[in-house]
């Protein structure tokens, strides 16, 4: 009995240590259309540590996300950033979102967007490649909450874009 322990131990203990040694890689971005404002009010959630490295070998390697070192650049080089990754459209037209600003909560980076005179939607697709360049097992998980219907789906590197009809 006492083999038979020891040889579970052995087999099972190399499987326990390698999947707490990899990393996952992942984002959720939070999508509100709020009707009364004709607005559409997105967060976006990311890993600090995750960002600030992408930021650092994208732009300038001396970019510090914590708040006491950040630098003003740190804005503008994420708004930089997300609007040449995440593109929209809505009822089939491309359109562009501001960049409200961003907070830090424990581990992760909230940026705020925000996409003004939105009278209706009838379609929205999102094309969400935040962190893709860095990290090959990237997931982007989207959730909406458009015209009072709550709807998520994971984005890719392989499948980068998501559409919803209303």
């Amino acid at each position: 009995m006492k083999i038979f322990k020891i040889l579970c131990l052995v087999l099972v203990f190399p499987l326990l240590t390698s999947a707490t040694l990899h990393k996952f890689y992942v984002s959720v971005t939070q999508v509100d259309y709020v009707k009364e404002k004709q607005s559409v009010q997105i967060i976006s959630r990311i890993f600090i540590e995750d960002f600030e490295k992408l930021l650092q070998t994208r732009y300038d390697k001396n970019i510090s996300l914590d708040s006491a070192k950040e630098t003003p650049e740190v804005q503008l080089y994420m708004e930089r950033y997300l609007k040449e990754k995440i593109h929209i459209k809505i009822n089939g037209k491309p359109v562009t979102f501001d960049f409200i600003g961003k907070e830090y909560e424990d581990d992760i980076v909230l940026c705020y967007l925000e996409i003004d005179d939105v009278t209706n939607i009838k379609s929205f697709e999102i094309e969400n490649q935040v962190l893709f360049d860095m990290f090959e097992d990237q997931q982007n998980v989207i959730k909406t909450n458009i015209n009072t219907q709550n709807k998520s789906f994971m984005l890719t590197p392989d499948n980068d874009k998501g559409m919803l009809n209303f």
